[in-house]
């Protein structure tokens, strides 16, 4: 093959007039996306459960934010939300309600709650937006670092994390040239420690920094910046970021 024969290398378009979609942007990681990819110029669309605290996001980032509710355990919600848009460049999918817990302890619904509404919200989420993404988009799951390291006694949630890196993996494969990457924060100082009893969030950051290697709690907004590295790498599929500090380390 001629070097004029060879493909040269993929190139991504920035975020200014993309679309990006974002399930659970509302809070935590997703408002923290949702900021930066605004910043960046995209138009975004928000989704997510609670219409109140998806206006206020709306609100503060201005007029290229939309919105609209979204229950990502209902496959007919989904369609329905999704249905209006014409085309998305790139989609992340942090929305997820779930408890976690010692097998023996947690009964069945509630060991179960991690894959209904982590794995099987995430994996029909990207089904019904598959038809709408763009061939040099991109979509970002949401796994935690529990995958790697479990962090105490929730054999459910460990699984449900690691099987959400292997369908990445896997959507990798069946979606290209779209890509497929994961990220897999640790503990962070945010939105869902932050509804934690003050005792609780004190105690697990204190555990959680010292096993890692940088000694420290991570922010949503590094979390985002692992996010938007994926939106515009266009090399990386089908990988797994571990914005964790480290803890998967030792």
């Amino acid at each position: 093959m001629s070097t004029s024969d060879t493909p040269g290398p993929t190139i991504t378009p920035p975020l200014a007039g993309r679309t990006v979609v974002i399930l659970g942007g509302g809070s935590g990681f997703g408002r923290a996306v949702a900021r930066r990819s605004v910043a960046a110029g995209a138009h975004v669309v928000l989704g997510g459960r609670t219409a109140e605290r998806l206006a206020a996001v709306a609100e503060e980032l201005g007029e290229r934010v939309s919105w609209r509710t979204v229950d990502t355990t209902d496959q007919a919600s989904l369609a329905d939300f999704f249905a209006p848009l014409e085309r998305i460049d790139h989609l992340f999918t942090p929305a997820a309600s779930y408890q976690t817990g010692p097998m023996l302890e947690l009964d069945d619904e509630a060991a179960e709650s991690p894959f209904t509404s982590k794995f099987w919200g995430q994996y029909y989420a990207v089904k019904h937006a598959a038809p709408r993404l763009s061939a040099d988009g991109s979509v970002v799951l949401v796994s935690g670092a529990a995958s790697v390291r479990p962090f105490g006694a929730a054999p459910a949630y460990v699984a449900c994390n690691a099987a959400i890196e292997g369908l990445g993996r896997g959507l990798a494969a069946e979606l290209a040239p779209v890509r497929v990457n994961v990220v897999s924060p640790g503990a962070i100082d945010g939105d869902l420690w932050g509804r934690r009893p003050a005792e609780v969030r004190e105690d697990g950051f204190a555990r959680y920094s010292e096993a890692t290697v940088l000694r420290r709690i991570g922010t949503e907004d590094e979390v985002a910046d692992a996010v938007l590295f994926l939106f515009g790498n266009g090399n990386m599929t089908g990988s797994t970021l571990y914005p964790d500090g480290g803890y998967a380390l030792r």
